[in-house]
């Protein structure tokens, strides 16, 4: 259950209001998703989020579903299960299929393992590894 009020369209200010217009004509969609309705309750960080969000998942040098990839498994990193999902039915809008979504998932929890041996273990970074 949220700890606030989703702000339906109906409901929301005109501020709120032309964020969801923007959010529908970007996305070409009449959805407006629960995330953008508790940001709401908030206009000027509901604004902020949006212009974020859309720049860093706008066209440029990284295609739309690698970044969907990286944003599923940062989700499961920080145990977002509302960010899984959403994105995980963004990817497969974008042309994921199931093979690669079970390698996509193979991968993240292989990281998980090696990140959390590495930091147990307090492994130095190689020299030939780092950026100078």
């Amino acid at each position: 259950m949220a700890t606030v009020t989703l702000i339906e369209y109906e409901q929301a200010s005109p501020e709120v209001r032309a964020v969801y217009d923007d959010i529908r004509a970007t996305r070409k969609t009449d959805f407006i998703n629960n995330f953008w309705k508790a940001l709401a309750v908030n206009p000027a960080q509901l604004k902020r989020t949006w212009e974020g969000a859309k720049a860093v998942m706008a066209p440029g040098a990284i295609d739309a579903l690698t970044k969907e990839y990286v944003y599923i498994a940062v989700s499961v990193a920080n145990g977002c299960s509302y960010c899984i999902h959403s994105h995980t039915a963004a990817a497969r809008a974008k042309g994921m299929t199931e093979a690669q979504y079970g390698e996509l998932l193979a991968v993240i929890g292989m990281a998980h393992s090696t990140n959390g041996l590495v930091t147990a273990m307090q492994v130095p970074v190689d020299e030939a590894f780092k950026v100078e």
